[in-house]
């Protein structure tokens, strides 16, 4: 049997990119008796942090829903050179990690807090940083129960790209002084040859 709770990642069955169909799966669940987690993010570059967050995640309830930023908004908030990791492969992923039931795309074009409107989850969950406490005030009328969780680990994204940068940048800086001094060299010989 091959469905959101069956053995396998189930792709089909667990990304959803509609609100018709994943207002019908948190209806069934919600019938069900279970309890509905929201939580949303990029995952970009999927590490420990992101990991335990969404373990962290889960301990609030039965169903764990995973919002991922469309490509388009991560690049409208982190830069031109994210996402490192496209909307599709980032889904997947997060498809692997037992944690997560179900995980759905939000598209730059839908509203604020789409997300947590349609669904009206049981408990969201946020990283302290993510909301404003104004936010949080306007959010309580979707939410039963707001958690702010702390930063899952000392790493992010961010830094992991700034190490993968910081070998190569060194390499050039000692080849571009290198060249100075190579260059200087030269000068050097020049000059004190009587040119």
């Amino acid at each position: 049997m091959h469905d959101i709770f069956g053995p396998g990642s189930n792709l089909k069955e667990r990304i959803v990119k509609d609100y018709d169909t994943l207002m019908g799966l948190v209806m069934a669940a919600k019938k069900l008796g279970l309890k509905i987690v929201l939580t949303s993010g990029t995952f970009d570059l999927f590490h420990v942090g992101h990991s335990r967050y969404l373990e962290a995640a889960k301990s609030y309830g039965d169903i764990l829903i995973v919002g991922v930023d469309d490509d388009i908004k991560v690049k409208n908030k982190k830069g031109k050179h994210r996402p490192v990791i496209g909307e599709e492969e980032r889904m997947e992923i997060l498809c692997h990690c037992r944690h997560v039931d179900l995980v759905f795309l939000k598209q730059v074009e839908n509203e604020k807090w789409k997300l947590v409107k349609t669904i009206k989850p049981d408990v969201l969950i946020a990283t302290k940083r993510v909301y404003q406490k104004d936010d949080l005030v306007s959010l309580e009328e979707y939410c039963c129960e707001i958690k702010l969780l702390e930063s899952q680990a000392t790493t992010s994204t961010t830094a992991k790209i700034r190490l993968v940068l910081i070998d190569p940048v060194e390499k050039i800086k000692q080849r571009l002084s290198e060249t100075v001094e190579e260059v200087n060299r030269f000068l050097d010989q020049l000059t004190g040859g009587g040119l």
